[in-house]
């Protein structure tokens, strides 16, 4: 039997679409190994958000290639949508394909076996106007799925290629698709389901009469789903609407993925977001009334170009001021082909880490802080990983990681765990039992 290895690169949509590729190659009677073994087809999808994200790309890509110089290489991926060029050029690459038409990627390796001849497959993104279905029945991880719900980005950010890459907004057909792919995964098993994208926050915004919160309202009626968590959602698309639905919703965690970027109205103009910062303070007001209790963690770039001290002070306060739960905090780093890259004033790599440290150092300081709120207190967590002496690990509704004893049974199930004690990156927990579903039959028999 043909054997396939996955590496992929980047973002949870990027490991998302791999887990979707690999269902592809599973009905067409293939084998998956380790990237790390000999494999008759290796499958590198790749990142290219940063220029970093393109040099360890072509690194991968290399090293499958090394492993078996007569294996079939395919690359898809946003650096294979941007740069197909670039990967063409590494000898040994087979077929490029971008971030679409990946449903035809076994057709494109029985081709290139007959014809031996590379193959280019990437077409113009900005054109595409549908979401390309790919279903992901059940992951290789069993505690959670995600659910991508659409596809591109409208936004056109001065730091961001990832328009480039992605194409423009697409949403995924509410009823017949996205409601129905949930309804299976809860089917397999699952009690948590992450509805990702790459603009999540945007779902909708192509469809006519349908949004995120019409959405959201219909996922809360799916059977047996425990547990809804949005991956990441623009301060610009938190409507009253959603608001409302977060307030009613049983299912909506409490926890929000919110990218501030910058804390400073002058740099988010340049960085042309659309949002200013009493906006996004209003925002995060409302919701934390929504959801008591809320975790609001975010991605934050540090030293843009033209960023004064002030202007980080800027970030730095609101930050504090309105307890953010934990923090990606990145230096900003040229993206060739995008605005920024472009610009005057880039900012002194120096500071820039400076400013990366101070920040990180108050990232763990909120994050203990808003951890030691739940200590004595009972959290509902789902174990997922096994680690040594008897404990598990896993995260509670509001996106805390727990350290308890528990046993292989319990992964993947809901379980009330008490906070012995607080910490960051972890807590320490006790477990307190297993949150069981109330039968159906006996429902029916009241």
């Amino acid at each position: 039997m043909a054997t396939v290895a996955f590496h992929t690169l980047g973002c949870k949509v990027n490991h998302y679409e791999t887990e979707a590729i690999w269902q592809l190659f599973k009905t067409g009677g293939y084998d998956r190994v380790e990237f790390e073994n000999t494999s008759d087809v290796y499958v590198i999808n790749t990142c290219t958000v940063t220029n970093t994200g393109d040099k360890k790309s072509r690194q991968v890509i290399r090293r499958a290639i090394r492993k078996n110089p007569n294996a079939v290489i395919a690359v898809t991926g946003c650096y294979a949508q941007t740069s197909p060029a670039e990967i063409m050029a590494i000898p040994g690459v087979d077929i490029v394909v971008g971030t679409q038409d990946r449903v035809k990627l076994l057709d494109y390796i029985e081709q290139f076996k007959v014809e031996r001849e590379p193959i280019n497959a990437v077409g113009n993104i900005m054109k595409n106007r549908v979401y390309e279905e790919l279903d992901v029945p059940a992951f290789t991880d069993r505690t959670r799925a995600s659910l991508k719900i659409q596809e591109g980005c409208n936004n056109f950010c001065t730091f961001c290629i990832i328009p480039w890459a992605r194409g423009l907004m697409r949403s995924r057909d509410p009823k017949e698709v996205v409601v129905h792919q949930a309804e299976q995964l809860v089917e397999a098993g699952y009690k948590e389901l992450v509805l990702t994208g790459i603009h999540t926050g945007g779902y909708g915004d192509d469809l006519k009469d349908y949004n995120l919160a019409m959405l959201l309202r219909d996922l809360e009626k799916v059977d047996g789903l425990k547990r809804i968590r949005i991956s990441s959602i623009e301060a610009s698309q938190i409507t009253d609407e959603i608001i409302e639905v977060l307030t009613n919703s049983k299912k909506v965690v409490r926890h929000l993925h919110i990218p501030i970027q910058s804390g400073s109205d002058t740099v988010l103009k340049r960085m042309r977001r659309k949002y200013t910062m009493d906006f996004f303070g209003d925002r995060i007001e409302k919701l934390k009334i929504a959801l008591p209790g809320l975790a609001v963690t975010s991605d934050v770039i540090v030293g843009f170009p033209g960023e004064t001290e002030e202007e980080f002070m800027e970030t730095y306060n609101f930050i504090e001021k309105y307890k953010f739960s934990e923090l990606h905090v990145f230096p900003y780093s040229k993206r060739t082909g995008t605005p920024a890259a472009r610009m005057e004033d880039q900012v002194d790599e120096d500071v820039k880490n400076e400013r990366v440290h101070r920040l990180i150092t108050l990232s763990d300081q909120l994050a203990k802080e808003y951890a030691s709120r739940f200590e004595g207190e009972v959290l509902e967590v789902i174990p997922e990983t096994k680690l040594e002496n008897g404990l598990y690990e896993g995260y509670s509704d509001n996106y805390m990681k727990v350290v308890f004893p528990a046993s292989e049974e319990m992964v993947g199930e809901i379980v009330k765990v008490k906070i012995s004690k607080s910490g960051y990156p972890f807590s320490e927990g006790q477990f307190v039992t297993v949150v069981k579903d109330f039968p159906l039959q006996q429902a029916s028999n009241i």
